[in-house]
């Protein structure tokens, strides 16, 4: 399995990623276990969660994905084959929301007490937080890979300028820099990445895992119209904006070439970006073991 650096740090991680926003959410306890286990059975290794996840389920209160992820890594023993990354500053209710230096230092306790471990490889900031200085954010995780409780910092849906500002500040303040970034990026949802974010990320090496890396489904080629939105209620929402004529000529070049090669369309999409020069590993996850089997096809075309 090729392995990839991300950005300028010691991880080494396979070039896709498995998202973990479906555990306790759509898929329960056992079968993301299973899923769990033959991904990292099929020699990949980097796992993506948040701490926020999946507290927009009925009767969910946020942390479920990494108490199953914790849960897993307690019967497996597989910790030590895992690069683990999970996020913070989404609003996990009680006011307990953004990146100041408290609330950092609190969730990530948090987070390793429900993933059953004693250091994060990667932890991101899940969202900017505009009413915290970046200086602020950039000490609280300095301090924690300090401590050894974190290993590598990254930054989610950050702009060009904010993510320039904060490299600039740790090149300044020599804190622990953001060695990767989580941005919205697929065959359909190209422009702002291409134009803004990754001219940056391959000027200041810095690593990207992109996430809604199928665009929620739709290059998966189960929406061809309108009446296919009820297969999924969960995404529905995301996937009507690809309803149109560029969404369905980009489906179709995706759709022939997966022919071709005799592998489904979610497998080409991955593999157009694993080949992208400043991809490190797109993020997609399975709710089946047949879904991750496709996923996993990716690494290889």
């Amino acid at each position: 399995m090729e392995m990839r650096e991300v950005g300028r740090s010691e991880l080494e991680v396979a070039p896709l990623a498995l998202g973990g926003n479906v555990f306790g959410w759509t898929i329960d306890e056992p079968t993301s276990f299973r899923i769990l286990d033959a991904f990292v059975g099929a020699g990949l290794n980097f796992i993506d969660t948040a701490d926020v996840y999946s507290r927009w389920a009925p009767g969910n209160q946020g942390g479920e994905s990494e108490t199953i992820l914790g849960n897993w890594f307690r019967k497996s023993g597989k910790r030590d084959r895992v690069v683990l990354a999970t996020k913070v500053g989404m609003d996990m209710g009680d006011g307990k929301q953004g990146l100041k230096k408290a609330n950092i230092l609190r969730a990530v306790e948090d987070s390793l007490r429900r993933l059953q471990t004693d250091r994060i490889d990667l932890y991101q900031t899940h969202k900017d937080d505009a009413s915290t200085p970046q200086e602020e954010t950039l000490a609280a995780y300095d301090q924690l890979v300090k401590q050894g409780k974190v290993r590598v910092v990254g930054a989610s849906n950050l702009t060009k300028e904010r993510l320039s500002e904060a490299l600039a500040i740790s090149a300044e303040k020599g804190y622990a820099r953001y060695e990767c970034l989580q941005p919205h990026y697929n065959l359909v949802e190209r422009a702002d990445y291409e134009t803004n974010l990754e001219p940056l990320c391959l000027k200041e090496k810095v690593g990207v895992i992109p996430y809604y890396s199928l665009a929620s489904g739709f290059l998966t080629g189960k929406y061809h119209g309108e009446e296919d939105l009820s297969k999924s209620a969960a995404r529905s929402g995301n996937v009507k904006k690809y309803l149109n004529e560029r969404g369905f000529r980009t489906l179709k070049a995706v759709e022939e070439v997966a022919a071709e090669l005799k592998v489904k369309p979610a497998s080409v999409a991955l593999a157009w970006l694993i080949a992208r020069p400043s991809i490190t590993a797109p993020i997609a996850s399975a709710t089946s073991l047949e879904q991750l089997d496709d996923l996993i096809k990716a690494v290889s075309i």
